[in-house]
C-alpha cells in the first residue's frame, strides 16, 4: 500500500460569518434580556456592567438620548474591555408625546406608566455602541408598540407579578402586557426587548470587518 503526502499544509479557512459569531463581545450591561438575545444569536459573550449617571441633556431630541447614552456607556466601559473584544453598549427608552419613559422608581411610579401608556402607541428606541477601545460607533433602533386600554386591575396584577422596576416604561415585551395585550408592533420584537438584533447583527459586521 502507497501513501501520498501533500508538501504543504492546508489552511483552515474560517469564513466571515463564522468570524463574526467567534468575536469576543463585552457587554456593558446588566441586562438579562440583551443577555439573552445575545446568546440565543450565537455570540460569545461576557458581561461587566458600569455604573453612569444617566440623566439626558436639556433639549436633547428624543431621537438622540437612547444612542447618547449608549454611547457614555461605552465610553465608561472601556478601560474593562479586554484586547480582543468588541464592547457592546445599549440604552432602551420609551417615548409618548414627547415624553420620555426611562425605568420606573417604585410600584406607584409602574402603575402611573402604564396608565399612561394603556390604549396609546409608544415609541421604543434603543441605542447601541461599539467600540474596540479606540473608535466608538453607535446606531438606534426604533420600534412603535400599539398597546390596548389596559383595566387597573390588569395594570396592579402584572406590576405585582412581575415588579418591572429594571425596565424602560414599566413593561417588558417578552411577558403578560406583551403577550396578551399588545396590538400590533411597527419595528423589530428584540428592539422593544433591549437589543435591535437585525442593526447589532449588521453594525457588528462592517465594525469588525473594517478593524485597522
Amino acid at each position: 500500500m502507497a501513501y501520498c503526502f501533500w508538501p504543504f499544509t492546508v489552511p483552515i479557512i474560517v469564513s466571515s460569518f463564522m468570524k463574526i459569531l467567534e468575536t469576543p463581545i463585552y457587554l456593558a450591561s446588566q441586562s438579562p434580556r440583551r443577555k439573552e438575545l445575545l446568546e440565543r444569536a450565537g455570540f460569545r459573550i461576557r458581561i461587566q456592567a458600569v455604573d453612569l449617571d444617566e440623566t439626558i441633556p436639556e433639549g436633547m431630541p428624543n431621537d438622540e438620548a437612547a444612542e447618547y447614552l449608549a454611547r457614555e456607556k461605552a465610553k465608561a466601559a472601556i478601560p474593562f474591555r479586554k484586547d480582543s473584544e468588541i464592547l457592546l453598549a445599549a440604552d432602551s427608552l420609551v417615548f409618548l408625546n414627547e415624553k420620555v419613559y426611562a425605568k420606573p422608581t417604585d410600584r406607584n411610579h409602574a402603575i402611573q406608566m402604564l396608565r399612561e401608556l394603556s390604549g396609546n402607541t409608544h415609541r421604543v428606541i434603543t441605542g447601541v455602541c461599539l467600540s474596540d477601545g479606540k473608535r466608538l460607533h453607535s446606531f438606534s433602533g426604533i420600534s412603535d408598540v400599539f398597546m390596548e386600554d389596559l383595566t387597573d386591575e390588569e395594570i396592579k396584577f402584572y406590576v405585582d407579578t412581575y415588579k418591572p422596576y429594571d425596565k424602560a416604561g414599566g413593561y417588558a415585551i417578552q411577558e403578560w402586557i406583551g403577550l396578551c395585550r399588545i396590538r400590533k408592533i411597527e419595528g423589530t420584537y428584540t428592539n422593544i426587548m433591549g437589543l435591535p438584533m437585525d442593526l447589532v447583527y449588521k453594525h457588528l459586521t462592517a465594525f469588525v470587518q473594517t478593524e485597522s
